[in-house]
């Protein structure tokens, strides 16, 4: 067995809880950026797992706006903190200034996933359920419209086809394509 047998288990476990808690701290700042409904169900779930930390941070990290900046502290901490934890179990060394550049970027991907994601399975939910209402289908939706009525401002009604979504995940692609890759060049060359 090689160097790996064990390393591989342990950085796919730090990975995985927090890529799980930085989701939670993400949809809710988002959901509040959207203000989305508080009292649905998902969203109490997300407040509660993640009220614990940032009602601490608040006291010391005022929101700007409608900007929850505590929320967005939170996720950029627990993701140095992953990324140096598991980098450290695989015996790499960054600088400060790197690991920050490589956790922004991770958020940055984290964020258009989400978008990507929502969009697609509000898109699937509506062939299948068009007009239905449930918890899900709510949060989706508000989370989405924001992007939706951009492009739906854009691209010319077809007499009852929305390619909104579709549009909507091509720039959110090339977004991934164009942002993504030089910051993780620029985290490299800060290492």
């Amino acid at each position: 067995m090689g160097s790996n047998y064990m390393t591989d288990p342990v950085v796919f476990l730090i990975d995985t809880l927090f890529s799980l808690y930085i989701l939670a701290v993400m949809l809710r700042f988002l959901l509040q950026w959207t203000q989305a409904d508080f009292y649905n169900p998902i969203s109490q779930l997300l407040v509660k797992i993640t009220h614990p930390p940032l009602r601490m941070m608040r006291r010391f990290i005022p929101a700007v706006g409608r900007i929850d900046t505590s929320s967005l502290v939170l996720a950029l901490a627990l993701q140095i903190l992953a990324n140096f934890a598991i980098l450290a179990i695989k015996g790499v060394m960054i600088s400060i200034v790197g690991l920050a550049v490589l956790s922004f970027t991770d958020l940055l991907k984290m964020l258009l996933d989400i978008f990507v994601y929502a969009i697609f399975a509000g898109a699937i939910l509506s062939w299948f359920a068009p007009g239905s209402y449930s918890g899900a289908s709510s949060l989706l939706y508000s989370l989405t419209d924001p992007i939706l009525n951009i492009c739906r401002r854009v691209v010319p009604d077809l007499g009852g086809i929305d390619l909104s979504p579709l549009v909507a995940l091509v720039l959110l692609q090339l977004a991934k394509m164009m942002i993504l890759p030089p910051l993780h060049q620029l985290a490299g060359l800060l290492s």
